[in-house]
């Protein structure tokens, strides 16, 4: 694993982890659609991680798993996830924004070296309120080193994309900053995509109240497929 010079472990990489160990445990025509993960203390990169899988139920079309990943004997982050056969239904799915400057012609996002596997580039503001506020935020995101074809590792590189950035950045409120440590986080994964090639993450806040902030986010592969839906709530203390 590249050291990034940071003494604790990147959130996303704990979550994509944790989704892994618990894909391994399902038969093998069950794919990721949700997860549900709580960051309870920060981990250590110099100490190894644990992922305890407990199988809650295997239905017909529907697997649920709890995976606790453990470090020095103590939780550091506790996951639920749901995995689900592939099934035939009406689709809808939220568009991907309209005139996107391309991820090579955008800026790289100064905290890079917080989350060495991937690669991020801002997306300047494009849609500002009727104040001229930017109230949204928006990156371009990509794992470096190709994954193969497998879906579960995609799904579970695409959690560790989804836990860079924050909907808040654009956000300019006394007594709130615009980031801070993620708290509870929430994917649903839509269509299969791959987190290899460029995935647009379009983050916007909800609320921020009592030193917390929650945000939505959607991630779209470059041609416009719809990956996944997420939201993510995080400690905003002054």
């Amino acid at each position: 694993m590249p050291d990034n010079g940071q003494p604790t472990l990147f959130g996303g990489q704990v979550a994509a982890q944790a989704l892994k160990a618990a894909g391994l445990t399902v038969p093998d025509d069950r794919y990721p659609h949700s997860l549900h993960g709580y960051f309870l203390r920060p981990g250590q990169r110099a100490r190894p991680v644990i992922f305890k899988v407990e199988r809650d139920r295997d239905g017909r079309s529907f697997s649920a798993r709890r995976v606790s990943a453990v470090q020095g004997g103590a939780v550091i982050f506790d996951m639920t996830a749901s995995f689900h056969v592939g099934e035939p239904g009406g689709e809808y799915s939220v568009p991907l924004r309209d005139g996107l400057p391309t991820p090579e012609s955008c800026g790289e996002e100064p905290f890079n070296h917080n989350f060495p596997r991937a690669e991020a580039r801002v997306v300047p503001p494009t849609t500002p309120d009727a104040a001229g506020n930017q109230l949204s935020s928006t990156l371009w995101l990509r794992i470096r080193e190709p994954l193969g074809d497998d879906r579960l590792t995609h799904s579970c590189a695409l959690a560790y994309l989804s836990d860079i950035g924050t909907g808040f950045l654009s956000i300019d409120v006394p007594g709130l900053p615009r980031g801070g440590p993620s708290l509870d986080h929430a994917v649903w994964f839509r269509t299969p995509i791959r987190a290899d090639e460029w995935v647009l993450q379009h983050m916007w806040p909800l609320m921020a109240a009592g030193a917390r902030g929650l945000y939505a986010g959607s991630m779209h592969q470059h041609d416009g497929t719809l990956g996944a839906m997420i939201t993510q709530e995080s400690l905003l203390r002054p």
